[in-house]
């Protein structure tokens, strides 16, 4: 078959695909490691409802999990073998136990090397896991036509009990908390506030969030031509939105909580920013500006977990503090000062991730 910008062999990668979770995960440490006590607000996360810049980029990385959920298991013909589920289990507990390794590397870094009675059980990495390991089961051994469904489902349910169980005030009355507090105890979550951000009821919505991707990740490989992906995966994407806003009235989007409507907003904004990479890396070729993000896309869960080590032993040996001190002498602004410290630190794991990127390594997690 002829290669045209209009219609790409089935098994070339997509590099929109790799640029999106790239700039998911520079995102994310971009985010998570501002310098001093201060920093910008779209850096920052909503106290409570509301969305925030950085309330989008977990969201966006779940919603490329389901994609990525999508492509992996295509090959493998959506079918269920032992070996499969094996391997998808196996996969699961992987990062599962690399998400509490960097609560214990922590706790290392304080000089406390058996911290398991007070050590964080919930987590991004454990969140991830989780939903990566539901979907894919789901995948091959549901009918796909019902997946939307059992998304609708999980949100209409998760909703419910939201309205029904105090699920929008932040206090300990919170039916999330209750509940993490009776599963984990206290001394396992999170507290900076009374709910624990990837709790375990959260992980009910980001199932359908993670099925949302799945599906995205079916639209772009089931439609041959590039203009046919980028047609379904906008009017895909528009739909989320706009039943998003429509149900935000009701239901505040509120990413502490992983609201109904966080996660239709964010997968549709996710879906539709796919689409404008497509037409504008894949279709157009405008690619000079992708190797940074690249770099980041084609590791992502290993680029995560470095940044993640990198942040806890900086901050725990003093390097951060230098850093930020070093940069606040020549940078007044304690502002400007903080986002600059990000960026030097999103540098840094880019060094890491772009040596890999050139020599094609990729480490999968």
């Amino acid at each position: 078959m002829e290669n045209t910008p209009n219609n790409i062999p089935s098994k070339q990668r997509l590099l929109s695909l790799d640029v999106l979770r790239g700039l998911t995960v520079a995102g994310m440490i971009l985010v998570n490691n501002g310098g001093g006590k201060v920093s910008y607000e779209p850096l920052r996360h909503s106290a409570w409802n509301g969305l925030s810049l950085a309330d989008l980029v977990f969201p966006f990385f779940l919603f490329m999990v389901g994609v990525s959920t999508y492509i992996s298991l295509r090959k493998f013909e959506f079918k269920w073998s032992n070996a499969l589920a094996l391997k998808i289990v196996k996969r699961t507990c992987l990062i599962l136990l690399i998400g509490w390794a960097i609560y214990w590397f922590e706790g290392c870094c304080k000089g406390d090397f058996l911290p398991f009675d007070h050590m964080r059980i919930p987590g991004v990495l454990q969140r991830i896991a989780l939903c990566y390991g539901v979907v894919s089961l789901l995948a091959v051994t549901v009918s796909h036509r019902w997946l939307p469904w059992l998304a609708g489902l999980l949100l209409a349910g998760y909703a419910f009990l939201l309205l029904q169980a105090n699920g929008y005030v932040c206090d300990e009355t919170n039916v999330l908390c209750m509940v993490d507090r009776a599963v984990f105890g206290t001394a396992h979550l999170y507290h900076k506030s009374p709910i624990d951000p990837e709790g375990l009821l959260g992980v009910i919505p980001s199932v359908a969030h993670t099925i949302l991707g799945f599906w995205g990740g079916k639209i772009l490989m089931e439609h041959a031509e590039l203009r046919n992906k980028m047609l379904h995966l906008f009017i895909f994407g528009f739909v989320l939105m706009g039943v998003g806003l429509l149900f935000a009235y009701g239901l505040p989007i509120n990413k502490r909580i992983w609201s109904p409507t966080l996660v239709l907003f964010t997968c549709g904004l996710a879906t539709s920013l796919l689409a404008w990479f497509l037409y504008v890396i894949d279709y157009k070729g405008n690619k000079s500006w992708t190797p940074f993000f690249v770099s980041f896309g084609v590791n992502p869960l290993f680029i995560y977990v470095v940044s993640e080590l990198m942040n806890i032993a900086f901050a725990e040996f003093g390097v951060s503090q230098t850093l930020f001190a070093g940069i606040y002498s020549v940078v007044p602004d304690a502002y400007v000062a903080s986002l600059v410290y990000a960026i030097v630190f999103v540098l840094l794991n880019w060094a890491i991730g772009y040596p890999l990127y050139k020599k094609k390594i990729y480490i999968k997690i």
